[in-house]
């Protein structure tokens, strides 16, 4: 029986066959991208196929998408997805560093929830795509007697393909529930100043921590295509107001960081300055030596940091002539960037816990 049901009672009044309730909570649910349950073909299969059949992330049409999918793209991207996850996987727990570190935001969101609440708020966390399963996670919060849920996608800046179908997801899952909880989604949360703050100090930190100190700060935002911003998603906005309220907090000025956007995907036009090409400029025209580059879209370090960034996008400075590359970590489960989160569950939980 869950931890959650150990003190479950019947109803007063109720008859004797009447089955026992748990005491009511709020439930704080994290949502995350994804992982692959592990590196080999039929993991990465599933996984990608998940992820790539998604119509916020590829919105093609099915009968056009779907084939070339499933009969040519996922033969073969996933050994060389596999081969990525397995240069950065977590041996000693068998999961992805996502999953990990998740796991970890989790129990300090919980333990800063428990001693500002005591026992009347349920934390866990869930995957878009992969396991944990939003469905997964939400019945267990109605079982453990949730009636009150808080969708917290940890995404900074809000984006079709990653707030919008975690929402989506979610919604998704309380279809499924014969007696639906309440339910609130916590909105992007990129400006907020604690967030800022928890920012600023990881840079302040690393180039304290360098031999010698960047000439540049590379902002890298995951990629999107061009298309969908111009059909009115906000995230690209959103994206160069982050880097700027980033500046303005460091007090620096235009010629020391830049903001551009990784993870291209197919043949159409992304969002620009790539990331992979413009750090090779910067090497190459500009004649930088040492960049630093951090990446405001991710609340946990991943493939897309810990392989593209720390390895491809290294690489492709270091080939066009920069010595010095300075990756500076995500938010991960830091001290003020968990108190950031904290901050905005309790912003999002007045009306329901005061």
């Amino acid at each position: 029986m869950p931890d959650a049901l150990k003190n479950a009672t019947r109803p007063d009044h109720a008859p004797a066959d009447h089955p026992k309730i748990a005491a009511e909570k709020v439930g704080v649910l994290l949502a995350n991208l994804g992982t692959p349950d592990n590196t080999d073909y039929w993991s990465m299969r599933r996984y990608l196929s998940e992820f790539l059949s998604d119509k916020r992330v590829i919105d093609f049409p099915a009968w056009k998408w779907q084939p070339l999918l499933q009969l040519i793209i996922l033969t073969k991207r996933p050994f060389t997805s596999g081969a990525a996850y397995r240069s950065i996987w977590n041996e000693e727990k068998n999961e992805s560093p996502l999953l990990t570190i998740t796991k970890e935001q989790t129990a300090a969101l919980s333990d800063l929830m428990k001693a500002r609440y005591g026992d009347n708020v349920m934390v866990d966390f869930c995957m878009r795509y992969g396991n944990p399963s939003t469905d997964s996670k939400v019945r267990a919060m109605v079982e453990a007697g949730c009636t009150k849920i808080l969708f917290f996608p940890l995404y900074p800046q809000y984006a079709g393909a990653t707030t919008a179908t975690a929402n989506d997801q979610f919604f998704r899952a309380l279809m499924k529930e014969p007696y639906q909880p309440a339910a609130r989604t916590v909105p992007d949360y990129f400006e907020h100043p604690t967030y800022i703050e928890a920012l600023a100090q990881s840079v302040e930190k690393s180039y304290a921590a360098a031999e010698s100190k960047p000439e540049l700060l590379v902002v890298s935002y995951h990629g999107m295509p061009k298309r969908y911003l111009m059909q009115g998603d906000p995230y690209h906005c959103k994206c160069q107001k982050n880097t700027r309220l980033l500046k303005e907090r460091l007090g620096w000025d235009d010629t020391q960081i830049i903001t551009s956007f990784q993870s291209v995907f197919g043949t159409e036009e992304w969002l620009r300055p790539y990331t992979v090409e413009e750090v090779a400029r910067q090497a190459a025209e500009e004649g930088k030596k040492h960049i630093a580059v951090i990446a405001p879209a991710f609340s946990a370090d991943c493939i897309e940091t810990l392989e593209e960034i720390n390895e491809e996008i290294r690489e492709s400075f270091e080939h066009a002539g920069g010595e010095k590359f300075t990756y500076i970590p995500c938010l991960n489960a830091e001290p003020l960037h968990m108190q950031a989160l904290a901050e905005l569950v309790e912003e999002n939980l007045k009306g329901w816990l005061d």
